[in-house]
């Protein structure tokens, strides 16, 4: 990837893209070679440094370009030009000229060529893109067909023009619940650290009132508005509101299967809450002594879109590297040939390779914090900072794991993209029988990179424990979940399900507020898209944040299986678990033997990996 990007900076693409290019492969504001066979190339454009283009409105979809001449001028017009004489007026004035380089000013109103070497009238007020030297109109309104020709879905444009409406009209309440959802996921993380041992019954009960309340606002604010008089709404108000009363009554449904729903899902699993106590418990002290594992996602964000600005610029330089070549009217495109034009692909492995090997990173320095924090007898003995030692480890002799476990996801989901593109081009092509077959694949391999990541995880979590190299580490973390499958599913389940209800607890939160701001916008505006919005953000924010506490679980789990294996309790091997989980163990243990099942049946349910620390 580093020699795709020295190439098309090399090549003189990083020109191009910043400073602009005309039509005849001169680059603006700077003076040119002669290309061979090429018409108006080489000229001396110092004095004119932007891009502009005689129909910017042109837009091409399919090849995503502007289909028109572009020129380089010395000035934008900053204001609208509506006759030729206003074009030639501005090209005396300041000596930009707006039609071809093959028109002079003075013909530019005598000439019958004008009307096609001279831009599109009107002329539109422009201004130029910052860094990048392109005149664009200040007006957007000529893309609106370009907007909505992405926007398929919608066949009722009014419909479109009420959604954006509604979202420029609330941005406001939009940005201010976003961050309502940030402060109450962190309020979340404070809350797991210390209160732990009451988390689950607290979140059990929030979430229970949440769903009813929600429930019974939603149908209180259906009734009430279905009761309201019609004949007070003007007729421009009166498609909004039953709109607004349409997705009331969608709302209320559907919150009430979700209410129903996850009652009995908790009624079933109420037997189980004592483990996912004693782990909450556990994970509570790690954050508690290891605080800065809270800022994980932060850092896991900024890396990812510093690397996701270094793709989209290296992508752009690719787009105007190459050789000048002229298309079929006669214009300057330049294009790579032979084997090199295939260095994209290779570009867009590189994307989906290394975000998952920084996602990868991140559950290593996890591990590696977590492994040290649970080995660690004197929690007073800890390092000064654990995370930074663990990100330390990653760097000098884990690099090459995390590559590995990482490659072999983007393997996975290569595949699945490729049948996805492949879906999406023959929809509504294929037969019942191949769109079957196609959905069944994406929905496996779905399934294998979902399984693939769960075990990389446990990987870098052996791998920090027994400093193995990553494939030893994998076949390592699979035996000891195979042969502790009971246990697995059990912490995974309802573990995973109370992170869950954690998520769903600020989702309805912020909704909920979301639903009672948004409500005195009613008469004017439809709050279903920022609603969406709201909640879709609320729900990215709390995964974020809880998926790191999901991380510290699962390592303890593998760390409490060595535990097991190497120390018995008796002096000299003292346990390194904590006093509240090896209670919940002696406690099953107990409860099996009374059950007459003994307590060998238990030890064979737990056993840790084979390879000694």
């Amino acid at each position: 990837m580093g020699f795709i990007c020295g190439f098309s900076v090399a090549t003189g693409a990083a020109a191009r893209l910043v400073s602009g290019y005309d039509s005849y492969g001169n680059i603006c504001g700077q003076k040119n070679a002669k290309l061979e066979a090429i018409p108006n190339s080489g000229m001396d454009h110092t004095q004119r440094k932007y891009v502009f283009f005689l129909d910017p409105c042109n837009l091409d979809l399919i090849n995503r370009k502007i289909k028109s001449v572009a020129l380089c001028v010395a000035a934008c017009p900053r204001q609208e030009l509506k006759t030729l004489s206003d074009v030639q007026k501005f090209a005396e004035s300041n000596g930009s000229a707006l039609c071809s380089y093959d028109l002079k000013p003075s013909e530019y109103t005598t000439s019958p060529k004008s009307s096609v070497l001279c831009p599109k009238l009107p002329v539109p007020a422009s201004a130029p893109i910052p860094f990048f030297h392109r005149c664009a109109p200040v007006n957007i309104s000529c893309y609106a067909k370009f907007a909505e020709a992405l926007i398929t879905f919608v066949s009722d444009n009014s419909v479109l023009h009420r959604l954006i409406s509604g979202v420029m009209t609330s941005k406001e309440i939009i940005l201010g619940l976003c961050l309502l959802s940030l402060v109450l996921s962190m309020i979340l993380m404070v809350i797991i650290r210390y209160i732990s041992r009451v988390l689950v019954w607290i979140l059990t009960i929030l979430v229970i009132l949440g769903s009813l309340g929600g429930t019974g606002v939603l149908w209180w604010l259906y009734a009430k508005q279905r009761r309201s008089p019609k004949e007070t709404v003007i007729p421009e108000q009166l498609q909004i509101a039953e709109d607004n009363l349409r997705a009331l009554l969608i709302y209320a449904i559907s919150a009430t299967v979700f209410t129903v729903i996850l009652f009995l899902i908790m009624l079933v699993m109420r037997k189980r809450v004592a483990l996912t106590i004693a782990l909450f418990h556990v994970a509570g002290k790690v954050f508690i002594h290891l605080p800065l594992l809270v800022f994980q996602p932060f850092w896991t964000f900024f890396a990812l879109v510093l690397f996701w600005v270094y793709w989209i610029m290296t992508l752009l330089f690719l787009g105007t590297t190459g050789s000048a070549v002229q298309n079929d009217q006669g214009f300057v495109e330049f294009k790579i040939s032979g084997p090199l034009q295939y260095m994209w692909w290779y570009h867009v492995v590189g994307l989906i390779w290394i975000s998952e090997f920084i996602l990868a990173c991140q559950q290593m320095t996890v591990a590696g914090a977590v492994v040290t924090y649970y080995f660690t007898r004197d929690k007073r003995n800890l390092p000064f900072t654990p995370i930074l030692a663990s990100v330390n480890r990653l760097i000098r002799y884990h690099l090459g794991t995390v590559a590995k476990g990482s490659f072999i996801i983007t393997l996975v989901k290569i595949p699945r993209m490729i049948l996805m593109y492949i879906h999406s081009q023959l929809k509504g092509k294929e037969n019942a029988c191949a769109r079957c077959v196609l959905k069944s694949c994406i929905c496996c391999l779905w399934c294998l990179e979902k399984c693939l990541n769960y075990l990389n995880q446990n990987a870098y979590t052996a791998t920090a424990i027994n400093s193995t190299n990553f494939c030893t580490s994998a076949k390592d973390a699979f035996v000891i979940l195979v042969e502790n499958a009971l246990r697995v599913a059990a912490i995974n389940t309802v573990g995973d399900f109370m992170l869950f209800l954690g998520k769903v607890l600020i989702v309805c939160s912020t909704g909920l507020a979301g639903i009672m701001l948004l409500n005195y916008q009613q008469d004017y505006t439809v709050w279903v898209l920022p609603l969406i919005i709201v909640c879709l953000f609320a729900f990215l924010v709390a995964h974020c944040f809880l998926s790191i506490y999901e991380m510290v679980v699962d390592v303890l789990f593998l760390c409490f299986a060595i535990d097991t294996k190497y120390n018995d309790g008796s002096p000299g091997r003292e346990f390194y678990m904590d006093k509240v989980l090896m209670e919940f163990v002696e406690n099953s243990r107990k409860a099996m033997k009374e059950a007459g099942k003994g307590g060998a049946a238990d030890a064979r349910e737990l056993k840790p990996m084979l390879k000694k620390r």
